[in-house]
């Protein structure tokens, strides 16, 4: 086997595009099985294709797309060109500017928009929208200019952003010491049987598909970083709940995740199995409504609807409060239908 040391000197430089390590309980398993449950959008071609052409390295070592991970292996992809999410191209994309001073502007995000680029999505992002229209944008520590904060691809709702040094420094404080304001509005599986209630579990990495995250509690706490949701019902429509969920905590999928832990999946929600009929009748007619609904409504039910912080120039307190989209707002409307004639039935 090639080493990975005696392959850079025959190159400018290898850029490292994933590194992920095996867990304790990872059985044996084909490098290229695994790198597909850890890189999102990867199809196994390419995988096998990078394998082929020496990126993929185990251990420090070039292997085959056979060779088998196994508990504790560290695995890494490597190519001669920086990830392309670190080269931002400034694209001419409308965006919806909800509030814009000197220091910050607040974005309202379309449902569909990426944040900013990474694997399978290099541009269309906010990120390539934000450096068409605004110069030098503070890099927040990811290198990210301007992001304080995302939200996920097919969630909609508000951001903020950091047009200097000094906001982006201030901001990021609030969001990390829990002082800012983050309201969201999400449709649930299942009749949720408090009116109102506080999540607690650790969120980290799922050990066996790396492209969710789970909860740790007990001996596995570790495994995870601490993370609180607030939540209260809105409306009930039967089989599904609609609830307001306050972050004290911004995990990735964090909303997502807790609400799974506690039996109520996001509608539609692809990744953690909610785009499934998971609560309500075997008719015929009931599963057509549900499709219905998913056609309606083709993304995870999450919009980011309100946002509140301090202002890091005048000290003022900002909140601002967006409208649920159309989307959203159609899928409600056929669900409250749908239990106002399940009660006249009734």
């Amino acid at each position: 086997m090639q080493k990975e040391e005696d392959f850079n000197e025959g190159s400018d430089e290898l850029y490292e595009h994933y590194s992920f390590i095996a867990s304790k309980g990872q059985d044996p398993l084909r490098v290229d099985k695994f790198l597909m449950n850890f890189v999102e959008n990867a199809t196994r071609n390419k995988i096998q294709q990078a394998a082929k052409n020496g990126n993929v390295y185990v251990n420090g070592e070039t292997v085959k797309q056979n060779y088998k991970v196994k508990a504790g292996d560290e695995v890494k992809v490597l190519f001669e060109h920086p990830p392309y999410e670190f080269l931002l191209t400034p694209e001419d994309i409308p965006l919806d500017i909800v509030y814009e001073d000197d220091t910050l502007l607040v974005v309202n995000k379309s449902a569909g928009m990426v944040v900013h680029p990474g694997h399978g999505n290099y541009s269309g992002t906010l990120i390539n929208a934000l450096v068409y229209h605004f110069e030098n944008l503070p890099n927040n520590s990811s290198d990210r200019p301007g992001l304080v904060h995302r939200i996920d691809k097919e969630t909609s709702g508000l951001l903020v952003v950091a047009k200097t040094e000094d906001a982006m420094a201030h901001l990021s404080k609030q969001f990390f010491n829990k002082t800012s304001e983050r309201e969201y509005v999400a449709l649930v599986w299942g009749n949720v049987e408090d009116e109102e209630g506080k999540i607690e579990g650790n969120i980290g990495r799922h050990p066996k598909n790396r492209l969710q995250n789970t909860v740790y509690e007990g001996d596995e706490a570790e495994n995870g970083k601490p993370a609180v949701t607030h939540f209260k019902v809105l409306e009930r429509f039967g089989y599904i709940t609609m609830v307001s969920c306050k972050l004290e905590t911004g995990r990735t999928h964090q909303i997502r995740v807790h609400m799974k832990h506690i039996g109520h999946t996001l509608f539609n929600d692809e990744r953690y199995g909610g785009d499934k009929i998971l609560k309500g009748t075997s008719f015929t007619k009931y599963k057509q409504f549900v499709d219905n609904c998913f056609k309606v409504l083709p993304r995870q039910a999450l919009h980011a609807k309100t946002l509140g912080f301090e202002h890091p120039k005048t000290g003022d307190w900002l909140r601002f409060d967006s409208e649920i989209p159309d989307d959203m707002q159609q899928c409600i409307e056929k669900w409250r239908n749908y239990a106002k004639n399940q009660k006249e039935v009734l």
